[in-house]
């Protein structure tokens, strides 16, 4: 009996965590650059004696699906994508770094140079200081070029160059804040073979309809589990009424 109730609790609450990740990558059907969270879970022996037989089920944790999202237009000079592989080195809240495909670029009020969720965008000396000017310009190399204010010629000056990097899909691991950093938790080099589309954003990787088909099954699933469960408990309560009789 027992080994049922093992198999229904833990499909139970992994097909909840399952369903927090599907739930979590429809909400950000629309989010720029985004990269779907994968939710994949493996059959595990319970340890200790007499317990050989239980299994039980756990989720992976970090799994991300490294498809890239589609390319529009924007027509926007600080809106910029990665083209084919690559990522964007940020810094993240706790002052790591960090790599990102969103390419929705603005200047802080202190100069700097940072993306839609406020992420400073590193360049090779650290976050990219943006000077007052008449236009900014981003290169397909990286490189950050102004028309400074109150000068007379349109001669552009270099300011400094987006650092691009493209480190092995399987060195990346996706954090709780939605940035990708190595697992090993050093900075992965720079990459030249990174290129950029100007006026252009990337869509999310995230595919809403087989979210939405995703949501569904897992619930379909959920209340399997939840049945098991019942027809486990109904099942002790028939073999208890049997052993009464004797």
């Amino acid at each position: 009996m027992d080994k049922l109730l093992y198999i229904a609790a833990s499909g139970a609450r992994e097909i909840m965590q399952a369903q927090a990740v599907n739930t979590n990558n429809l909400a950000n059907a629309n989010t720029t650059g985004f990269q779907a969270d994968l939710a994949a879970a493996r059959a595990l022996q319970v340890h200790g004696p007499g317990y050989a037989s239980r299994a039980y089920s756990q989720v992976a944790d970090g799994s991300v699906d490294l498809s890239k999202g589609a390319i529009k237009s924007t027509g926007r000079d600080l809106d910029v994508a990665v083209r084919g592989q690559g990522w964007i080195a940020v810094q993240a809240g706790d002052g790591t770094e960090a790599y990102t495909r969103a390419g929705d670029l603005r200047v802080s009020p202190e100069g700097l140079l940072e993306n839609g969720r406020g992420q400073m965008v590193l360049g090779d000396g650290g976050p990219l200081q943006i000077p007052e000017s008449r236009k900014l310009e981003i290169a397909s190399d990286g490189t950050v070029s102004v028309l400074p204010l109150g000068q007379q010629d349109n001669k552009a000056v270099v300011v400094g160059r987006i650092r691009l990097v493209k480190p092995e899909p399987g060195d990346l691991v996706k954090g709780t804040d939605g940035l990708l950093r190595m697992r090993d938790g050093s900075p992965a080099p720079d990459a030249t073979d990174v290129s950029l589309v100007s006026g252009a954003l990337e869509s999310s990787n995230v595919n809403a309809v087989e979210s939405m088909v995703a949501m569904i099954d897992l619930a379909r699933r959920f209340d399997m589990q939840i049945k098991m469960l019942k027809t486990a408990k109904e099942n002790d309560a028939a073999s208890s009424r049997l052993l009464g009789l004797n």
